[in-house]
């Protein structure tokens, strides 16, 4: 696998939540620690996410925003 994107973490699918066009993916990157994303459904049905199957975070730095009080 290459990708542009620098950040590419290793994780295992926690919970697929099917919407209407969309599916909210959790991955779990090590305890405790969980990456969220938005995806769409017809995506996830061709990478065959499942509970328990390993999957990348890939994050690309121009579509991370951070913020603090």
């Amino acid at each position: 696998m290459q990708v542009s994107a620098r950040n590419a973490l290793k994780a295992t699918v926690k919970k697929v939540v099917d919407g209407s066009v969309n599916t909210e993916v959790t991955l779990e990157v090590t305890p405790g620690v969980e990456v969220i994303a938005i995806i769409t459904k017809l995506s996830a049905q061709k990478l065959q996410l499942a509970e328990g199957k390993e999957a990348y975070a890939i994050i690309k730095s121009s579509d991370v925003m951070v913020a603090v009080d």
